[in-house]
């Protein structure tokens, strides 16, 4: 991996990180990366995903929408030459539609290790490298118990770089308690239904339901886009596997 020229060039900075009047939630100092959806955006603190935090999302079921949910961000970040860094996705990701919201996948890394060991290590690896925009954890694959300080050290290493660091995790799956923000990712009829369960400064506000779909055609003009490829085989040079 190589260090970007210009590795904040994406990213918000609030205006008055530590004003909170009333009932409103939290604005933080740390750093956000717009989710390219204007109408989450409002409801989260830094109006964008927030950087050097780890972001903990739930999801009802694989393939739900949640690869589009955060994909605006991540491709923004690879256009400014920032890696992509995906661990242990239940489905091999599909390279074209990545590409079609944007991703640069000369920056795109592919890793899939096969013990939860080795996930949360490459994990930490990833974290730890300046070159890294955006490291997408799955975790639960292995239906092992997740040691609570192996994500603690996960979210001190993300608190040392200017990162996404999201988890993804079964909607049943114990929380972790690390997580400065949570998200249940839902489908309902022909919306993606966004929960937010925890966000920093408190306040839990109504679901947010997107068109994910529609969305993407008015970015790029497709007519359909599958998040995932369910073939056991990867056929782009882009994809890095471990």
């Amino acid at each position: 991996m190589t260090t970007p020229t210009q590795p904040n060039a994406v990213i918000n900075h609030p205006a008055h990180p530590n004003l909170w009047r009333g009932n409103d939630f939290a604005q933080v100092a740390t750093p956000s990366v717009p989710t390219g959806y204007a109408e989450l955006d409002v409801h989260l603190p830094g109006t964008g995903w927030p950087t050097g935090v780890i972001t903990e999302i739930h999801v009802e079921r694989p393939g739900i929408g949640e690869l589009q949910l955060v994909m605006p961000a991540a491709a923004r970040l690879t256009q400014a030459d920032r890696w992509l860094v995906m661990i242990a996705p239940p489905y091999l990701p599909y390279a074209p539609a990545l590409a079609t919201h944007g991703v640069k996948l000369s920056r795109l890394m592919l890793i899939r290790p096969k013990t939860l060991a080795e996930q949360l290590w490459a994990c930490e690896q990833a974290l730890q490298s300046t070159s890294c925009g955006t490291v997408m954890l799955w975790l639960d694959q292995t239906h092992e118990r997740i040691p609570e300080n192996a994500l603690r050290r996960l979210q001190l290493t993300a608190e040392r770089r200017n990162v996404l660091a999201m988890l993804f995790r079964a909607s049943r799956a114990s929380s972790c308690t690390q997580a400065a923000l949570r998200l249940h990712v839902s489908r309902e009829e022909s919306s993606t239904v966004v929960r937010i369960l925890k966000r920093r400064g408190g306040g839990i506000p109504a679901p947010v339901a997107l068109d994910l779909h529609s969305s993407l055609l008015r970015r790029s003009g497709m007519t359909r886009l599958d998040n995932f490829d369910h073939t056991p085989h990867v056929h782009s040079p882009a994809f890095v596997t471990h």
